[in-house]
């Protein structure tokens, strides 16, 4: 899905004609790629400004210029693997063909990041890649996911969506909860039962909305 710009093989002799041929938006994608590249494979305690100009083969003073810290670093690289991983997520959800499929590919999607990335998101956080900017564009996503599951989620079952609204946010909400359980137990069979219980939930509370909200007069008297 090409996460990455990195040229694998390219040893950093030959990194600064290449970084001199870069604007300045391309040149600070490049020092990111580079940090992302190192905190894979390193420990978070490992990387410094120091040790990413060391990886590109240019100076400090060219990476200061982009970035005024190593948390102002790690910080970037943190909000573009989030959002890769927010991207990826939405295109699969689009894709879904029902709400329950949407629920489905959300969580499916939420527990695959947390097996490949999510050692290293929890290190790049606590390192200070979780800064007040990241939470903001995070609460941003959070209130759009919400409003589009919401809106298809009304349309579905032929309700308004300030009906849907809460319950929607609350099974969102619970994916936290399924990560939790996740990692107590990190194996592919748990995954796969946390999956269905928490679609199960979704159906549970799809069918309890639409006995709440059925008209007078109609479905089953007792």
């Amino acid at each position: 899905m090409g996460l990455d710009r990195q040229e694998h093989g390219t040893t950093p002799a030959s990194a600064p004609s290449r970084s001199a041929r870069l604007s300045r938006e391309h040149r600070r994608e490049a020092l990111v790629d580079a940090a992302a590249e190192l905190v894979s494979a390193e420990p978070i305690e490992a990387i410094s400004i120091e040790t990413v100009a060391a990886h590109m083969g240019v100076s400090r003073p060219l990476v200061y210029k982009h970035f005024a810290n190593r948390e102002e670093l790690l910080a970037a690289v943190y909000e573009r693997e989030s959002d890769l991983l927010h991207t990826r997520l939405a295109e699969e959800v689009r894709a879904a063909e029902s709400v329950e499929e949407m629920f489905r590919a959300l969580i499916h999607g939420v527990l695959r990041a947390q097996r490949e990335r999510g050692t290293m998101l929890a290190a790049l956080r606590a390192a200070g890649g979780w800064d007040e900017a990241v939470r903001g564009r995070k609460r941003d996503r959070d209130r759009t996911t919400v409003r589009y599951f919401a809106d298809r989620m009304a349309r579905r079952l032929e309700l308004d969506e300030r009906q849907v609204k809460p319950t929607v946010a609350i099974l969102l909400s619970a994916t936290d909860s399924v990560l939790q359980q996740w990692r107590h137990n990190p194996t592919s069979e748990q995954a796969a039962l946390l999956e269905e219980a928490y679609v199960d939930l979704v159906a549970g509370a799809m069918n309890q909305l639409a006995i709440r909200h059925r008209p007078a007069g109609t479905g089953h008297t007792g």
